[in-house]
């Protein structure tokens, strides 16, 4: 084997050895490791503050992403530096908060006056650790350990692995109490306003044009004069409706086409509609609407609500908010 190949073959394994710590992880979570999980959860769950998360060196990189993504999905979270923690930050952390200290081996020494300050002042403190007997693990409420796996680094040295699996179990518990508080789509919308991720969980009765806007006629109208709707609106459709302002059917841009052969002054558009047509519900995320447009190759949608149409929503509307 030249080199080369022996070289490119070396990284491959570092590769799958990280990613063994995946698998590893899944398995832990079906045994006792779940069951750490669950009893964090429940701490986490009964305080009413903060989650106060801290680490140093990579854990402290993993505990500030860990921190972003709880207080993205219902948990108040804030990251806290173990060693600035020592210069004035331990005043960050109050009694009606809950600690999760972050360190592989459990033994970081920057951590001892986080661990004295949560004992002094009855702070629950959450241990993420590779070592169960460690001082971190011995001086915490619950420890999570994490499961014995091999560093991709061909040191030994460099945490790889174990810090992917402390992101990924931080995440567990984050998607965790996700579930348990039914955080739903409107919260997440709520802590995600911006970009393409906040405007895609707009609702569609947030961006649907409505009232006079909306191209409208009642059954028997002439197919001229709904044309006529048609072009005046610009939505490339118009909705039918009867007497009781129930919605009938629909005519788009392309049953004018299929039925360019009929006399648009003798017809009515009840003789072309189609009934019941494509329509979506207002409360309705903008994104499945997006998808049932580029599912259905059309350009726009009708908003129904509980027969009656109350809106129309374009696809050149989900551009200008950024949904598309």
């Amino acid at each position: 084997m030249s080199p080369e190949r022996n070289i490119r073959q070396e990284i491959l394994k570092a590769a799958r050895t990280s990613l063994q710590g995946i698998d590893t992880i899944v398995e832990g979570l079906n045994a006792k490791l779940g069951d750490s999980v669950l009893e964090a959860i429940d701490v986490i769950a009964a305080k009413s503050g903060r989650l106060i998360i801290t680490g140093v060196g990579k854990s402290g990189h993993i505990g500030a992403k860990a921190a972003a993504t709880f207080a993205s999905t219902g948990t108040p979270a804030q990251f806290v530096h173990s060693a600035e923690a020592s210069h004035g930050d331990l005043g960050m952390i109050t009694p009606d908060d809950c600690v999760l200290a972050i360190s592989n081996s459990g033994e970081t020494r920057e951590l001892s006056d986080v661990l004295y300050h949560a004992r002094r002042a009855d702070i629950p403190l959450i241990a993420l650790t590779s070592k169960s007997d460690s001082t971190l693990a011995q001086n915490a409420t619950v420890t999570v350990v994490l499961p014995q796996a091999e560093e991709a680094c061909p040191l030994g040295l460099a945490p790889t692995t174990s810090s992917m699996m402390q992101l990924m179990l931080c995440d567990t518990m984050a998607i965790g109490l996700l579930v348990r508080r039914g955080f739903s789509e409107s919260d997440f919308k709520h802590f995600h306003p911006g970009g393409t991720l906040g405007a895609s969980l707009t609702l569609v009765r947030d961006a649907m044009h409505a009232g006079d806007a909306m191209p409208i006629v009642r059954t028997g109208t002439p197919l001229i004069e709904a044309i006529g709707t048609i072009n005046e609106k610009g939505f490339g459709l118009v909705i039918v409706v009867d007497e009781a302002e129930r919605m009938r059917g629909v005519i788009t841009d392309g049953d004018l086409r299929r039925n360019a052969h009929v006399d648009a002054v003798a017809a009515r558009v009840d003789d072309i509609m189609t009934v019941g047509g494509l329509t979506v519900e207002p409360d309705m995320l903008l994104a499945s609407a997006l998808k049932m447009i580029q599912d259905h190759k059309v350009g726009a949608l009708v908003v129904e609500d509980d027969g009656q149409a109350v809106g129309v929503i374009h696809v050149l509307d989900m551009l200008r908010i950024g949904a598309a």
